[in-house]
């Protein structure tokens, strides 16, 4: 080991580094690495250090004491991550944009509230060494939120632009998801369609828009009562005003993309500078009418896309027979657990004579309302006995689904527009994602409106982190959690030398943590 001064003039300019360097052998050829840069110490202290050392075999790090230093591989490999996706780029340098990368870092590493990434997590994660943030509080991190909700659109458009730099023409991906909140008093809860099944709870929508490849561009926080449709308005604005896209394939579902959405959507065609498309589903209803009107043939249904062309619209269909066969066991059953539920009603009222024959009906009839069944069955009654017998209902539309598009044939074919809306399943696997897999956006501890929208952004950027993760990692068979567990298991030693501590990563890791960063291609440094 020993003591290191490199000189160099700038101009006028003198600059002087002065580094500690280890020397070693790596197959039989004698390598150096730096172990820490000293250019900051007082002159004296630098002396006395070279004193110590005596020439660069005077003393080995073994002969140094030594302790047990914080974690830092997952962060940094998340703070490569953020730099490589342009999150840090467009996040930028002040203290809010440096807070926000911890916050990142927390959602991934241990999905805990700003009080625990302010306590536990800033005593065992190498924040310092990785960021430079010497010390936060909780409060500093929920300022963060605030900033990050009054700077999320500039932050959107410039990280757009830095993913979008040889072309902004685009096929993009959206879907609507709520998500319930703990407490009444978040100022945007309102109660609404709960899709987690949460009774009694308040909630949020959520509306999350990505590119082809399913990484997101823009993340909305609405009102808990409102509609899907409703928000896709201030996403078209988002992409033509804000992201100043021209050409663009707006992807969603049938819930989302109804008549007055695709009008909306068309509408900024009347500029010849712009080309807006769309593809969507149809529902069973508008099917039927299709078929009804001859323009589709339930014949023509098959396990093999088909298409036909009506009113400037093209239908891309075809029969799932797989998820037919799904649809017809599942009809089964639940006509099966309807039919002995009248069994067990009869018993009961032969039993009960006191027992009330309304009450059973309308137990009966909730109960089928709940399987979804109520064009299934005829009910009636007689001698305090229930009759149900099965309707002649027609079920040939099982499996059947038909997407529609305007756009041409000649710009995108059939298999492509099928491709297209099924890759819909990119936004809801960054849905369960954020939701509840990983992230846990749910549930929520926040009142404040920017707080809250931070905090879903938060969330967003996250996830691009997690997916850059899975699509560099998906052919090792690691689930998200170990692969984060496995870096963050990765600490820096910490020796004293005479006062000076110096913090050094190992010099060898675990066959799987190398595997992880060879695929990642990530080299930690020596030191911090």
């Amino acid at each position: 080991m020993y003591i290191q001064t490199h000189t160099k003039r700038v101009g006028e300019k003198t600059y002087q580094s002065v580094l500690l360097v280890e020397g070693y052998r790596e197959n039989g050829k004698v390598k150096h690495r730096t172990l820490a840069n000293l250019s900051a110490l007082a002159p004296e202290m630098i002396e006395e250090m070279k004193k110590i050392i005596k020439g660069a075999k005077a003393l080995s790090l073994d002969e140094l004491e030594t302790q047990q230093g914080k974690s830092c591989g997952a962060l940094i490999v998340i703070k490569e991550i953020c730099k490589r996706l342009g999150i840090s780029s467009a996040l930028g340098n002040s203290a809010n944009a440096l807070l926000a990368i911890v916050m990142i870092m927390g959602r991934i590493i241990t999905q805990g509230s700003r009080l625990h990434l302010a306590e536990s997590f800033q005593q065992d994660q190498a924040i310092e060494e990785v960021l430079g943030i010497a010390k936060f509080d909780e409060n500093q991190l929920y300022k963060s939120l605030i900033w990050l909700a009054d700077n999320q659109s500039a932050i959107e458009k410039k990280l757009f632009k830095i993913r979008n730099k040889e072309s902004i023409e685009e096929i993009f991906l959206y879907d609507v998801t709520s998500s319930y909140l703990e407490g009444q008093e978040n100022e945007l809860a309102e109660y609404g369609y709960n899709r987690d099944g949460k009774r009694g709870k308040k909630q949020l929508v959520i509306g999350l828009l990505t590119d082809k490849e399913g990484y997101p561009v823009s993340i909305e926080v609405f009102l808990g009562n409102t509609s899907d449709p409703k928000t896709v308005s201030s996403q078209l604005k988002k992409l033509k005003d804000l992201y100043g896209v021209k050409k663009v394939v707006f992807v969603g579902d049938r819930g989302m993309l109804k008549k007055a959405q695709i009008s909306e959507l068309l509408a900024h065609n009347d500029d010849k500078d712009f080309a807006w498309h769309y593809i969507t589903a149809i529902t069973k209803s508008q099917i039927e009418t299709l078929i009804k009107k001859d323009v589709l043939q339930l014949g023509l249904f098959d396990n093999d896309l088909a298409e036909v062309e009506f009113d400037g619209v093209r239908y891309v269909f075809r029969r799932n027979p797989v998820q037919a066969h799904f649809i017809a066991n599942n009809r089964a059953s639940k006509i099966q657990k309807v039919l002995s539920f009248v069994d067990k009603s009869n018993n009961y009222l032969l039993l009960h004579p006191k027992a009330n024959l309304d009450i059973a009906l309308n137990n009966l009839l909730s109960y089928i309302k709940k399987l979804n069944l109520t064009d299934c069955f005829s009910i009636s009654s007689s001698d305090r006995k229930i009759s149900i017998s099965l309707l002649d209902n027609d079920f040939s539309l099982d499996g059947c689904y038909v997407l529609k598009t305007d756009l041409a044939s000649s710009i995108l074919d059939k298999d492509t527009v099928h491709s297209r809306y099924k890759d819909l399943a990119k936004v809801e696997s960054a849905f369960r994602t954020i939701k509840t897999s990983f992230e846990e956006i749910r549930p929520l501890f926040l009142r404040k409106q920017k707080q809250t929208r931070g905090h879903v952004f938060i969330c967003m950027l996250s996830y691009m982190v997690l997916k850059y993760l899975s699509d560099h990692l998906n052919d090792l068979a690691f689930t998200r959690s170990f692969v984060i567990d496995t870096l963050d298991n990765i600490s820096f030693l910490s020796f004293n030398f005479n006062g000076l501590f110096i913090k050094k990563l190992p010099s060898s890791l675990l066959a799987h943590q190398q595997l992880i960063l060879d695929r990642l291609n990530i080299k930690l440094p020596s030191s911090l």
